[in-house]
């Protein structure tokens, strides 16, 4: 690469004494206005029909966008063909207002009041370029001779909306200084109260000012810098409503309009998922549903977010990324031991606490509320913890393993995904699960059992276990009393050669609800040379269950020793 002093011209920012800017917060959404159907369009290797834009204009209706940029009749057949069908189809919702895109020509702008015939509510947006190098390299002109563009053209659109006006439409307009960033700030603002002069924008027929970032080429510090700049220094700020239109080229659209708006801005253009022209246009999504994690309604439903993400690709051809804020396949997802055991522990606390505030590490918004699903959250492969693997047995399976039991399964399922070389399944997890604890029935299995319990004059409970127990092939009697089936069951086989063993701890639930529910016990014992075994039983018995957990570890324990 050539040395970039030699090759680039740095951005040179305003020089602010002061600014209000950092010091805001966000405590309301902006006007939403989508671009998808004309800015993410004209970024498609194949555009959209007719047919493909109306699913999509219905699902940003369905989404709550009020304000949808339909598109640039002037510039296509097919742009102009859906405007007329989006009218003369009755698509358009009365609370929703289209927008149309000119640039600043006598004969587009023209063309573009036909398209709009009989709508009730639009935005005529024209434009033109106003940047120093657009100045220098495209128009070779001066400030002056934009501001004449831009001044011609306004005057053109409020001579041609009058019979439009008359007829009942609600008409708007809206200008947007093209390349604003690389505007000097000065100019921009001489020029923008120009088009407001021309067009007879008042406090109750606001113009709205677009102040794109068309190419991305500075910090979205020094933008919110301009923002400010701009609007402390419009004379006629009262009769302009502020919007931004952020692209991507730095990869810092969301941040810019965040920061744009915390400048002072009231409203943002942007498209689904960020679509458009090179890198794309701020992702309206990302930036609702930051909103959304602070506690800011942001208008907008995305509470079926895989379904409108179906939609987008299926119309735009586009895919979104595994990795894409709150919609990518992936990003509720951790692989992570360590995330997966805050987020073990995140949901546990929820449930525990009964707070009504969403508090689980890692995870900023519910999956619930964008309609995921809760079960892909934690997946499992080589980087998984412990943890990782318990929390798909709960949440996949019912299974709450008790947490001194996380290492020794956690152990198993990453032994599997090193030979495997690859992630597993949650019925994979589950196999391995049966497989080392449930299905451990073998050489001490129980084929014959009997419990008889008595309460005596104190209360106190006397339990008497009976059974028959097959090692190998043999068979042997065995019988103790105790306080209970487990200290009866511990205290029969007494003796035996599978009596190494000292009880440690516990825990059984219901694996499922209803009558037909199952018990499933683990058990923790600890043989002789102190080492960990834990044992797994279920059954429709509750009695029964912790006895089959109990033969599970001592199994596991005699199979790992080769006793």
């Amino acid at each position: 690469m050539k040395p970039a002093q030699e090759k680039y011209i740095p951005f040179v920012p305003l020089k602010m004494e002061r600014r209000a800017w950092p010091d805001k917060e966000l405590k309301a959404p902006p006007i939403w206005c989508s671009v998808d159907l004309r800015d993410g369009n004209q970024a498609l290797i194949d555009p959209m029909n007719v047919e493909e834009k109306l699913e999509l204009f219905h699902t940003l209706v369905d989404i709550g966008v009020k304000e949808i940029e339909v598109g640039f009749p002037s510039a296509s057949e097919t742009e102009y063909e859906f405007i007329r069908t989006l009218i003369e189809g009755g698509h358009i919702p009365d609370d929703v207002t289209i927008q149309v895109l000119v640039q600043a020509r006598e004969h587009l702008i023209r063309k573009t009041f036909e398209a709009i015939d009989g709508a009730k509510h639009v935005i005529f947006h024209f434009y033109n370029s106003t940047s120093t190098l657009q100045r220098k390299v495209v128009f070779h002109t001066d400030v002056a001779g934009v501001t004449k563009i831009a001044v011609d053209a306004a005057q053109l659109i409020r001579e041609l909306s009058q019979p439009a006006i008359d007829a009942g439409m609600d008409l708007r307009y809206e200008y947007s200084p093209e390349s604003f960033m690389g505007t000097e700030m000065d100019a921009a603002v001489e020029i923008c109260q120009a088009v407001i002069e021309a067009i007879g924008a008042t406090p109750d027929h606001k113009i709205i000012l677009n102040l794109p970032t068309t190419v991305e080429n500075c910090m979205p510090n020094y933008f919110a810098d301009e923002i400010e700049y701009f609007i402390s220094k419009l004379p006629s700020r009262e009769c302009a409503i502020i919007s931004l239109h952020p692209h991507n080229d730095r990869g810092e659209g969301v941040a810019t309009a965040e920061m744009g708006l915390l400048a002072g801005a009231e409203r943002v253009e942007a498209t689904l998922f960020g679509n458009g022209e090179r890198t794309g246009n701020v992702d309206m999504v990302t930036l609702a549903l930051n909103l959304y994690t602070q506690g800011v309604d942001p208008k907008l439903d995305f509470s079926n977010i895989n379904k409108i993400r179906d939609v987008y690709e299926k119309v735009t051809k586009m895919k979104i990324g595994e990795r894409q804020p709150y919609v990518g396949e992936l990003v509720f997802t951790a692989f992570s031991g360590s995330h997966q055991d805050a987020i073990n522990k995140g949901t546990r606390y929820m449930e525990e606490s009964g707070t009504e505030y969403w508090e689980v590490p890692y995870l900023p918004i519910d999956p619930a509320d964008v309609g995921r699903q809760y079960e892909p959250i934690i997946r499992i492969n080589s980087q998984s913890g412990k943890g990782g693997s318990a929390f798909v047995m709960q949440h996949s399976f019912g299974f709450d393993l008790p947490k001194a039991m996380h290492p020794e399964f956690g152990h198993i399922v990453q032994v599997e995904t090193d030979r495997v070389g690859k992630e597993l399944k949650p019925e994979a997890i589950y196999d391995l699960f049966k497989t080392h604890y449930i299905d451990a029935t073998k050489p001490y299995e129980m084929v014959r059992h009997s419990f008889a319990e008595f309460t005596d004059e104190e209360g106190h409970s006397h339990v008497t276990f009976a059974g028959t127990l097959r090692h190998a092939d043999t068979l042997f009697q065995v019988q103790g009393s105790g306080n209970g089936p487990i200290d009866a069951f511990f205290n029969a086989i007494h003796g035996q050669k599978m009596d190494r063993f000292t009880f440690i701890d516990y825990k059984e639930h219901a694996i499922k609800q209803g009558s037909d529910s199952q018990a499933v016990a683990y058990i923790h014992l600890q043989d002789e040379k102190g080492k960990d075994w834990f044992g797994v039983g279920m059954s429709h018995n509750i009695n029964l269950a912790p006895l089959k957990g109990i033969l599970s570890a001592i199994n596991r324990a005699v199979n790992h020793d080769g006793l």
